[in-house]
This record gives structure tokens, sequence and C-alpha cells, in this order.
């Protein structure tokens, strides 16, 4: 993946950390990486972190322009080459199922053109419900690709459906998307 361009979308949820490791994992198969956090997410892990692992700023804000001038979801959207959204939480998957941009999270996934990577991550119960299954749905009809989640131990202390793939199977699918498989 030398040199190509991944934006990297970290939500509020604790599966946050697992950003970081898949962030480092990226930079580390060469590429890229850009990160835009969710307000929520700064509650579970902060800026600095992927700020260290990746050599460049985090974005945060929709209206406060660092780098674009015409906005920063437009300007990190057309450098990258694909979207990874990791965590993804209900709320941000229910916004991006209705086409809300009310964030640069948001907004930054009707700005992309190329691949948008969604990777799902909430409790058990969560995940089952069905509004959150339409949600997913609606996603994968409107192209979106949706890695995990994946079974196992979750921060609830609960085993079940919900944990966030691991980063190693979301960067194949990255390389994948971008012929690099």
């Amino acid at each position: 993946m030398r040199d190509r361009e991944v934006l990297l979308g970290v939500t509020g949820g604790i599966a946050a950390y697992k950003a970081a490791d898949l962030a480092s994992k990226l930079v580390q198969a060469g590429a890229k990486v850009t990160v835009a956090m969710s307000r929520a997410a700064r509650n579970f892990i902060g800026p600095t972190t992927f700020e260290a692992l990746t050599g460049r700023p985090v974005y945060g804000d929709l209206f406060d322009p660092r780098e674009h001038f015409i906005g920063e979801h437009i300007g990190l959207a057309r450098r990258a080459e694909v979207y990874v959204i990791a965590p993804a939480t209900a709320d941000v998957i229910a916004r991006l199922a209705h086409g809300m941009a009310d964030d640069l999270v948001a907004a930054l996934a009707l700005s992309i053109n190329g691949p948008l990577v969604v990777a799902p991550a909430m409790n058990n119960e969560m995940w089952s419900k069905l509004s959150v299954q339409r949600n997913v749905a609606q996603l994968r009809d409107d192209g979106a690709i949706v890695v995990g989640p994946d079974e196992g131990w979750l921060s609830c202390r609960e085993v079940g459906p919900g944990r966030m793939a691991e980063p190693q199977a979301i960067v194949e699918k990255i390389a994948e998307l971008l012929g690099e498989a």
C-alpha cells in the first residue's frame, strides 16, 4: 500500500483503541493515513495518539478548516483513495444510512469518491436491533463495504456479535479494494 491515501474515521466507542492499531498497521504497510475523529471518539482516545502514529494532523471539526479552506470534508475526501470508519457505532451507521452530514466523519462519507469501508462495533444487544440491521443493509445497498462485526468478548462483559473486526482483517480488505492484495 505504499503511498496510498487512506482516510480513517474514528467514532465514539470503546473499540476506538483498535483504531490506533489499525492506523499503525496501515502506516507500517506503507499507506499515508489521515484521521478524522468524531467529538465522541475523543472521549475514548486522544488525537495525539493518531498524530504520533500517522505523522499527520487529526481533523475533527467540520466548520474550522485547518488545511482545506473549501472544507475539510471536500479536501480530505478528494485526497483519499478509500475511507474506512472504524469503529462505526450504531449512531454513525444510522446517520450514514440516512445521508446525514452533521459532523466531519459523516460528511466525509458523503464526499468520498472511492470505497467506503465500515467496521461496526457495539454491544451485542444493539447489534441485534432491527433498526441497526436495517441501517447496515441500507449502507450495503448504497455500496459501502461492511467488515465485521466479529463475535467475542465485549466491553459490556458479554460474549456475542458486535466486536469490531480485527485491524488486520480491515487492512486486508483495504488492500484488496486498492488492488494491493
